[in-house]
């Protein structure tokens, strides 16, 4: 493989994180609306599809990792920084909205 393929399969992974972490985030504040409405049957089953894209992003970051096998190997760039920043964003998202969908469904 050329170094322009990699490159370019280096940024089609990092785009799968981007787009895998925002939707699962996307869907996590969407689960938040519907527990505040009540919905929690709809809530859990959107936190559910956020887990899913939670996950597709997590695997492509553990291929990243592997493939760099802590050597460096992989080029560093800010598109991957975005990448990792996109990721940590929805797995906090994930994690507070987990707790705010329990409080609501407490005081329901």
């Amino acid at each position: 493989m050329t170094e322009s393929e990699d490159v370019m399969e280096l940024e089609e992974q990092v785009m799968g994180i981007i787009i895998n972490a925002g939707q699962s985030r996307s869907l996590c504040y969407e689960a938040l609306q519907c527990a505040k409405e009540g919905d929690f049957a709809r809530a859990d089953e959107m936190m559910q599809q956020a887990q899913h894209f939670a996950r597709e992003a997590h695997l492509v970051q553990t291929q990243l990792i592997e493939a760099d096998e802590g050597e460096g190997k992989t080029k560093m760039t800010l598109v991957m920084v975005h990448a990792q920043d996109h990721l940590m964003t929805s797995i906090l998202a994930k994690e507070l909205v987990t707790e705010l969908i329990d409080i609501y469904r407490t005081r329901h």
